[in-house]
C-alpha cells in the first residue's frame, strides 16, 4: 500500500484518552494494581493471529505512552503495510502494570482499524486495471470517523467528505423536498460558493439526463442502478462529470462495476461492516 502520512499524535491524543478514561474508570486497573509487584518489566509484542494489512498502529502507541511515557515502544510493521499471521507489529518494553493497563485499548483501536484496512484492500483488488478508486462513506462508527477514515486510505481506498460540511452532496430526500432535479441545481448555481464541490444522486437514467442538461454538479452518484445501466450512464455522461457507483456494493461485484468506467465506488461496508482483526498481546 501507498505510505499515508500520519495524523499529529496531539490530534489522536483525546481520543485515546477517552478510551484509555472508559477502560481505567475510577481506580485505574485493579487486578493490575492488586497481583503484579511494582517494578515488575517484562517486553511485549502486538502479535497477528491472522494476516491483513495494519492501520492503528500509530493509535496504539499513543495509548502505551499515555498510560507511561517511559514505556519504549517500537512499530514494527507500519500503518498500510501487509503482514502476515504470526509476524509481530510492535515490540512494548517497560513496566508489566503499565503495558497491561494499556493493553485492551491499544488492540481494540489496532483490531478494528487494521480490519476496515484489511477489508478495504480487498475491494481496492478488484479494480485493478481500471480507473475506478474505492471510497468510503459516512457511515462511520460515532466518535471514530477520523481513524476509520484513515484506515480507509491505509488499505488502498479514498475518502468521502469527512462531514456534511464538507461539499454539497444532493441525495434523493433534498432532490424531493426541493421539488425536483433541476429546481434543486438551479439553487446550487445560484447560492453555493465556487470553491465548493457538488454531487447529486441520481436513480435513473432520465434524472442524469437533467443533470447534464441543467448543469451545476462536477459529480453524479449512480445510486443502486444495475451493471448494465451503470455502463450506459458512463456512456451518456463521457468526461463531461465524474460518476460515482454506489448501492449494493458487495465484493463479489466490484469488479464488473469498475470495469463500467465509473470513476469512483462508494463502499459502505468498508466501515460499518468490517470485522475486527485478531490481534494479540503477549508477554
Amino acid at each position: 500500500m501507498t505510505a499515508q502520512p500520519a495524523f499529529p499524535d496531539m490530534i489522536l491524543e483525546p481520543l485515546v484518552r477517552a478510551a484509555l478514561l472508559e477502560d481505567l474508570g475510577s481506580y485505574g486497573d485493579l487486578t493490575t494494581r492488586t497481583v503484579i509487584p511494582a517494578g515488575t518489566r517484562y517486553t511485549a509484542r502486538i502479535v497477528a493471529r491472522e494476516s491483513g494489512v495494519a492501520s492503528g498502529m500509530q493509535v496504539a502507541t499513543i495509548a502505551f505512552r499515555l498510560v507511561d511515557p517511559a514505556l519504549a515502544v517500537r512499530v514494527l510493521v507500519t500503518d498500510g503495510t501487509s503482514f502476515d499471521k504470526g509476524d509481530t507489529l510492535v515490540e512494548i518494553e517497560g513496566e508489566a502494570a503499565s503495558i497491561l493497563s494499556a493493553e485492551r485499548v491499544a488492540l481494540n483501536f489496532a483490531g478494528r482499524l487494521s480490519g476496515i484496512a484489511t477489508q478495504t484492500a480487498a475491494f481496492v483488488t478488484q479494480t485493478r486495471g481500471t480507473r475506478a478508486r474505492i471510497t468510503c462513506t459516512r457511515k462511520t462508527t460515532p466518535g471514530l470517523r477520523m481513524v476509520e477514515k484513515q484506515a480507509v486510505l491505509h488499505g488502498g481506498g479514498f475518502n468521502h467528505r469527512y462531514s456534511l460540511s464538507d461539499a454539497i452532496l444532493i441525495k434523493d430526500n433534498h432532490i424531493a423536498a426541493a421539488g425536483g432535479v433541476r429546481p434543486v441545481l438551479q439553487a446550487v448555481k445560484a447560492r453555493a460558493s465556487h470553491m465548493v464541490r457538488v454531487e447529486i444522486e441520481v436513480d435513473h437514467l432520465d434524472q442524469l439526463a437533467e443533470v447534464l442538461d441543467e448543469g451545476g454538479a462536477d459529480v453524479v452518484l449512480l445510486d443502486n442502478m444495475d451493471t448494465p445501466t451503470l455502463a450506459e450512464a458512463v456512456a451518456m455522461t463521457g468526461d463531461r462529470l465524474v460518476l460515482e457507483a454506489s448501492g449494493n456494493m458487495r465484493l463479489s461485484r466490484v469488479a464488473e462495476v469498475a470495469a463500467t468506467g465509473v470513476s469512483f465506488i462508494s463502499v459502505g461496508a468498508l466501515t460499518h461492516s468490517a470485522g475486527t482483526l485478531d490481534l494479540g498481546l503477549d508477554f
